[in-house]
Order: C-alpha cells, then sequence, then structure tokens
C-alpha cells in the first residue's frame, strides 16, 4: 500500500467530501481511517483534506499545479475501488 499513497510531486493537495452519516458515504469514511494514516506519513507536506457535510455525496479532488483540479465520483464504491480511483488521481501529474 505504501508505493500506492507515495504522491507525484505535482499533487498540491488532496481533498475528500462526503457525509459523516449517510451509507453512501460508508465506503469513503472506511477508506480513509484505514488509508489516511498511510497517505500523510508518505506525504507530510500535501494537505489532504476531509470535509464533512451532511447530505454531501462523496467525492475525491486533486489538485495540482497552475489550479488545475480532478475529481472522481465515489458514490456507490467499495473501499478497494476508491483505493484505486485515488491511486489513480495521486499519481498523476495534471
Amino acid at each position: 500500500m505504501s508505493s500506492k499513497y507515495a504522491f507525484t510531486k505535482g499533487l498540491k493537495e488532496l481533498r475528500f467530501l462526503f457525509c459523516q452519516t449517510s451509507e453512501q458515504s460508508a465506503a469513503t469514511r472506511s477508506f480513509l481511517q484505514r488509508a489516511y494514516p498511510t497517505m500523510k506519513k508518505h506525504n507530510p507536506h500535501t494537505p489532504i483534506m476531509m470535509r464533512e457535510a451532511a447530505g454531501t455525496l462523496p467525492r475525491v479532488y486533486a489538485r495540482y499545479g497552475l489550479g488545475q483540479e480532478k475529481q472522481e465520483a465515489l458514490t456507490g464504491l467499495t473501499d478497494k475501488q476508491i483505493e484505486e480511483k485515488v491511486t489513480k488521481l495521486v499519481m498523476e501529474s495534471s
């Protein structure tokens, strides 16, 4: 898992939006609880933000240099599928 979360140098920020109680966000909460410590350990200077708001559908945003941003919907995905989407986002350069 550690090499999956060695972010590319072009990644400036990783941001997760999700609901703190809904079933739709359960896999996202589970993924973050499991993977956040490893991501932060391997990328101590890259902000990894978690934004919780009631009724919010789960999404992940990756911000790269020069204001470029990519996002992925996480609704209906399993923990493993979320891991694959996040891994893809953090390995891209923009």
